[in-house]
């Protein structure tokens, strides 16, 4: 019996020695994670300062927000040019309700391009904007949305004054150009003057050529006008397809003389938000260089069709095609592939270049294909109704 009290004393010796030394070494442990976390948080807020000190040293606005919107921080370029405090609502400045939308958007995980807002304030001020979800807590133990925001005020200011200068210039050349229009006009019809062999031959490059500036000067009239608008988004329903067909039927004439066929795909219910004249426009435009730019009896095809929310309209020639080198250069403003070619059907190089702005304002994307020599392929994507 005695023996037996013994080895429990020394059971209970044992199991009271080995639970000391584990409540040692857990302490230990616990000390050691404390300190760890610690040195992460001094680690983190060390990381962090240097981020913002460097966000200080950049020219464009960076602004943190939290899910409510708070501001929890701001660099030097946003302070300054918003007047921003810290902890106020970014809708307290910032009243655009197309941005308040993206930032909700980016917290719901939607993946968003950068966009442009219009402030108006003491005046207005053009800003794109980058949303950022930061989820990795670069910024703040939440949570984030960080928005980066250039200052394009003075480009558009400078792209106004470009598009005001090149209105008045060719509005100041409109109307002696249509006085000399008329004068040959008046010699065309003069029976006396058309027998002189010199008239003769020059009288009717001098018609064309005058026509071919008049063309000139409209097409920059109606690209300074849709510059200054592009910002401004379409509200009106449009069924595509019955205004694809009213352009169609203003070439019947043309496309008779030179025995070009137009054929359209039609596509039931397909209907977007736009203008109605500037749709019209454009592809006046594309089926006005289908036709300039395509021998006799050859098709011209304009499909429709929907993919997802997408109205996709494209307008297909046999003509002589683009070289690939040259296809990202075709809208910009004067450019042409064949420059005689060109002026020997009276273009003027602004066809295009009118019709990416106007593809740009209806907030639709562009894609031209074309095989030099076997034709050309532009299609429109446009957000379906």
């Amino acid at each position: 019996m005695e023996l037996l009290n013994f080895i429990l004393l020394i059971i209970i010796a044992l199991l009271i020695f080995f639970l000391l030394k584990k409540e040692k070494v857990l302490g230990i442990n616990t000390e050691e994670k404390n300190n760890n976390e610690k040195i992460k948080i001094i680690e983190n807020k060390e990381y962090r300062g240097s981020i913002y000190d460097l966000l200080n040293y950049i020219p464009e606005g960076v602004i943190v927000v939290d899910k409510s919107k708070k501001i929890l921080f701001s660099n030097n370029s946003a302070t300054n040019w918003f007047q921003i405090k810290l902890n106020e609502n970014l809708s307290g400045f910032l009243r655009n309700p197309d941005l308040l939308n993206f930032i909700d958007k980016a917290f719901n995980g939607e993946n968003l391009s950068d966009f442009e807002i219009e402030i108006r304030t003491q005046s207005v001020s053009r800003l794109n904007i980058t949303i950022y979800l930061d989820k990795r807590d670069l910024f703040f133990d939440e949570t984030t949305c960080v928005l980066f925001i250039r200052d394009l005020t003075e480009f558009y200011k400078f792209q106004q004054l470009k598009s005001d200068f090149v209105a008045n210039v060719s509005h100041e050349l409109r109307t002696p150009l249509q006085s000399i229009k008329m004068g040959l006009e008046t010699f065309e019809n003069n029976s006396e003057l058309k027998n002189n062999s010199e008239v003769k031959n020059f009288l009717p490059v001098m018609i064309s050529q005058s026509e071919r500036m008049e063309n000139l000067i409209r097409d920059l009239l109606s690209l300074s006008k849709i510059e200054l608008q592009e910002h401004i988004r379409p509200t009106h329903e449009i069924d595509l397809i019955e205004l694809l067909e009213f352009v169609i039927k203003t070439y019947e004439k043309i496309i008779k003389k030179d025995n070009i066929s137009i054929v359209l795909n039609k596509t039931d219910n397909f209907k977007i938000i736009g203008d109605r004249d500037k749709l019209i426009e454009i592809f006046t435009n594309l089926i006005d260089n289908s036709i300039k730019y395509s021998d006799k009896n050859k098709t011209i095809t304009i499909s429709t069709k929907k993919e997802g929310e997408t109205n996709i309209v494209s307008v297909e020639d046999q003509g002589i095609g683009i070289p690939k080198e040259l296809i990202h250069r075709v809208t910009e403003r004067f450019f042409t592939v064949d420059p005689s070619k060109s002026r020997s059907v009276g273009g003027t190089g602004l066809g295009l270049a009118i019709v990416k702005h106007l593809v740009s304002q209806h907030r639709a994307e562009m894609d031209i294909n074309s095989v030099k020599n076997e034709g050309t392929s532009i299609s429109i994507k446009f957000n379906a109704l």
